[in-house]
């Protein structure tokens, strides 16, 4: 448990985004391998079992033009520097036809696609990689959106377990605007809830 108040979740309101589940954070070889990503991937997995409805799975993939500051960037990590259509950025998980698939070159995901496909969603759940990066980024661009978010903490994964609880930490500090649960809790609370209204 992750010590906040117990909470209610209506399912219906509710989008889960599954930020950049994709194979150059699962490749043990790559220099952006998350070192929890199967158990991370677990996780995510049981997440979009139970919110079916309302998936959207994120994509970071490089843009070939690497504007300012992004050239440094891959400078630096020069191995993942991929063009677009490489397999390095495909998703791990699998995807239904119901869900919908986002793709951006940047670490934050929020911006005006991912508001406009969660226009009839006040409250995000948000889970996945990378904790310190792409998942601290998005958040952080929704709750300034106005958005109320749910970060599962087990279901995301960080560069590093020290970078990863370094970014739930300052995550935690936005609360009301954001609460941090883990995946147990999060489904415990669901099944709660149907079971209240059934």
């Amino acid at each position: 448990m992750t010590g906040n108040s117990p909470m209610r979740i209506v399912q219906g309101n509710s989008a889960l985004v599954a930020i950049d589940m994709q194979v150059i954070f699962q490749d043990p070889h790559s220099q952006w391998h998350v070192s929890t990503y199967e158990q991370v991937a677990s996780r995510v997995g049981r997440l979009v079992s139970r919110f079916p409805s309302n998936v959207i799975w994120t994509r970071f993939v490089r843009d070939p033009e690497e504007q300012g500051s992004w050239g440094a960037y891959y400078d630096r990590w020069g191995s993942c520097r991929l063009e677009p259509h490489a397999v390095d950025w495909d998703l791990t998980l699998s995807v239904s036809q119901r869900d919908q698939v986002l793709t951006l070159p940047t670490f934050s995901k929020w911006g005006p696609e991912l508001a406009s496909l969660t226009a009839d969603n006040e409250h995000l759940i948000v889970c996945g990689v990378a904790t310190d990066c792409c998942v601290l980024s998005t958040v952080m661009g929704a709750v300034d959106a106005g958005k109320h978010v749910t970060l599962v903490a087990d279901a995301c994964g960080g560069a590093t377990p020290e970078a990863h609880d370094q970014a739930i930490g300052l995550m935690k500090l936005l609360s009301p605007m954001v609460r941090v649960v883990d995946t147990a809790e999060l489904l415990d609370s669901t099944k709660a809830a149907a079971q209240a209204s059934g």
